[in-house]
């Protein structure tokens, strides 16, 4: 598929929400685009500080981004809400007259693994999940609904605010299994901590 590419330093998960701010004329042009067409387009993170320039060469693997909610500002910024639908590997650079990036991409499918017990498995991360919550957090209830039917392992990722760099990591992880035991080894560390972190610093940090 073609896909145009948005390349922030955030990672966007698959059925997660994510509002995006669009400032840049090139993503500007980008979104009127997806806007008029089918409202896709890849986000891919990618930070220049510790990567440096992006490219679309290197096999990166995002995830599609869908827009909900389109806003237009009368200066010609626009406010969107997007959410993820599946995750993609860049294939290629595509050449075009486009100011922002585009490129052909395939679909980046989980690896086929045992299903055999996976619900009960699902449901332990949720409940040490809601353990921290309550625990650690102090969430109050009712916690969030997480579904052990679908994939577990990306609707809790999504609640955590962590280093992006972590959360890539998940995102190609390609076994719920392997998902769910990384996510469950950094919530019994929180657990273990019986901390946060500071305010805007480590998992759940507001």
């Amino acid at each position: 598929m073609r896909l145009p590419l948005f390349p922030i330093p955030a990672v966007l998960f698959p059925g997660a929400p994510m509002p995006l701010h669009i400032f840049e004329p090139r993503y500007r042009q980008m979104v009127a685009h997806c806007v008029e067409g089918n409202e896709q387009f890849g986000l891919v993170y990618h930070d220049p500080d510790r990567h440096g320039p992006f490219s679309t060469e290197n096999g990166g693997v995002g995830c599609v981004a869908r827009i909900l909610k389109y806003q237009p500002l009368p200066d010609g910024r626009s406010l969107i809400l997007c959410r993820g639908l599946d995750r993609f590997r860049i294939e290629d650079g595509i050449e075009s007259g486009a100011a922002y990036w585009e490129a052909l991409a395939a679909p980046y499918d989980d690896e086929k693994e045992d299903k055999r017990g996976l619900v009960p498995r699902r449901r332990r991360s949720i409940d040490l999940f809601y353990r921290v919550l309550e625990e650690v957090v102090r969430y109050k209830q009712p916690f969030p609904e997480i579904d052990p039917y679908a994939e577990t392992g990306f609707q809790i990722a999504q609640a955590i605010r962590i280093d992006p760099g972590w959360q890539q990591e998940l995102l190609e992880t390609r076994k719920e299994r392997e998902r769910l035991s990384l996510l469950d080894d950094l919530l019994r560390a929180v657990l273990d901590s019986g901390s946060i972190g500071e305010p805007g610093e480590g998992p759940f940090g507001m």
